[in-house]
């Protein structure tokens, strides 16, 4: 995939702006008088850009709160604070109408094609729901010939119309899950692991056919993911989260060839090599401890428990997302932001 510079980024206008975003879910204690106790922070204060057409990835730890960023984006989960704004509008604040009116434009494609698919409906249904919810984008004669256009888009054959989910394999269901996200000609599909369930020879044909389907319908991708490999595929921009918060987001490049935070450079060296040689000479980063609790995340850099690089100012003062001091000025790849205060970049031995 082409990749667009990051001046070309700067220079052009998102077409989606998360800013402070956050989401916390409360613990509470009691059974009839229920009580707050704490809260689960989830997402925790993120913020970034999506632009026209490029797709951005975002990669972390299980339980760091990627999906739950998805649903935010979504309104299918409501933010506890922080906007997002679609061309200028927060879309937050909406409800109702104008919320249904915005959804058409922000799609989904779920991580899980088994249950993604409701097993009762043909896949002629599953396709052409969108229609009903929104029947100015297609009138009831014209549904069933663009339900199968939209078979034949995504590489199925358009009599499958009257078979059900159970019919097809795994690989062809997410077929039918990106069809139904492009049934409304959305500008904005937001993939919430969409080959993590997939064996690997199906995700390269899944992934390769999303990435025909941007270049066709001027997507924007925002792609969560774990698999490292697959997001350099697909990416133009990539933003490491940990614990609920960006750790670092830049270009694919920036991320995989000049990574400055130590988080990232530990994931990356855990990424298996196919190369006994290099796999031999790199060096393997392995992290101390277990993930802290999001109910009770640590003090100032929430990665300090596990990091070798803590001091005490790591402690105390939250570090910025933003590009190091070191850095600022130049036009050397380890000029992204990254949050850490002694970010510097390591070569990871086989992280390409």
């Amino acid at each position: 995939m082409a990749e667009p510079s990051q001046q070309a980024a700067d220079d052009r206008e998102p077409i989606l702006q998360v800013r402070n975003l956050v989401k916390h879910f409360p613990l509470t204690q009691g059974v009839l008088f229920k009580k707050q106790v704490g809260a689960v922070k989830a997402v925790d204060g993120i913020s970034f850009d999506l632009y026209r057409g490029e797709t951005l990835g975002i990669v972390g730890e299980s339980g760091c709160g990627k999906s739950t960023v998805a649903k935010l984006l979504m309104n299918l989960e409501r933010a506890t604070a922080g906007e997002v704004f679609y061309k200028g509008q927060d879309i937050t604040k909406l409800s109702g109408r104008a919320l249904k009116a915005v959804r058409r434009n922000i799609q989904m494609v779920f991580q899980d094609p088994y249950t993604s698919l409701n097993p009762r409906m043909t896949v002629g249904d599953i396709i052409g729901e969108p229609f009903d919810i929104h029947p100015e984008v297609a009138p009831k004669g014209d549904r069933r010939r663009k339900v199968q256009d939209l078979l034949d888009v995504v590489g199925l054959n358009p009599e499958y119309v009257n078979r059900y989910p159970h019919q097809f394999s795994g690989g062809q269901r997410q077929r039918i899950g990106i069809a139904r996200g492009l049934a409304l000609n959305p500008e904005i599909i937001i993939c919430d692991e969409p080959v993590s369930a997939l064996d690997v020879s199906v995700q390269a044909q899944v992934i390769n056919l999303m990435e025909k389907l941007q270049d066709e319908f001027t997507l924007s991708y925002l792609f969560i993911a774990h698999d490292l490999s697959i997001v350099r595929h697909i990416s133009d921009r990539v933003g490491v989260m940990y614990l609920g918060r960006m750790a670092e987001i830049g270009t694919d490049e920036q991320i995989y060839d000049h990574p400055t935070h130590p988080y990232t450079q530990a994931l990356l060296s855990a990424v298996p090599v196919p190369d006994p040689e290099a796999r031999e000479g790199r060096e393997r980063i392995i992290l101390t401890g277990d993930v802290p609790s999001p109910a009770n995340p640590p003090s100032g850099c929430r990665f300090r428990t596990r990091c070798w690089k803590a001091e005490e100012k790591c402690a105390t003062e939250t570090p910025l997302l933003a590009v190091p001091e070191r850095f600022r000025g130049t036009s050397t790849p380890a000029a992204h932001e990254s949050a850490c205060h002694f970010a510097e970049v390591k070569d990871v031995v086989g992280a390409a």
